[in-house]
């Protein structure tokens, strides 16, 4: 069996998808990082104590929402040209050759 051709657009749609929930996923984990190093700021007497805490919320709240658009732009943009070089590619030297084996099944060879 031999892949020839990868549709870029479908290829880009996945790829733009799984960078944009990859982002929200660190989005979040990076808001609650900074969220509990606020509360340590307040219980350390920071001096940015009373300045922080708006911006830390808003901005976090800001990220959690704008990076995965963003991320997931990018890996569009990525995935379409990568499907894009991969057919130009395979063209010029017959694509990825694979095999499969059915479960339980000698190999097969090509």
């Amino acid at each position: 069996m031999v892949i020839k051709r990868i549709l870029p657009l479908s290829a880009a749609r996945i790829g733009g998808l799984i960078y944009a929930l990859i982002a929200l996923l660190f989005g979040f984990v990076l808001w609650i990082v900074s969220l509990v190093g606020l509360n340590i700021s307040n219980l350390s007497g920071s001096p940015f104590a009373p300045v922080a805490p708006q911006y830390i919320v808003v901005g976090g709240a800001v990220a959690v929402l704008t990076v995965p658009v963003v991320y997931g732009l990018f890996g569009f943009i990525v995935t379409l040209t990568g499907a894009w070089i991969y057919n130009f590619i395979a063209d010029i030297t017959g694509g990825i050759r694979i095999e499969i084996q059915p479960d339980g099944a000698s190999p097969i060879a090509e």
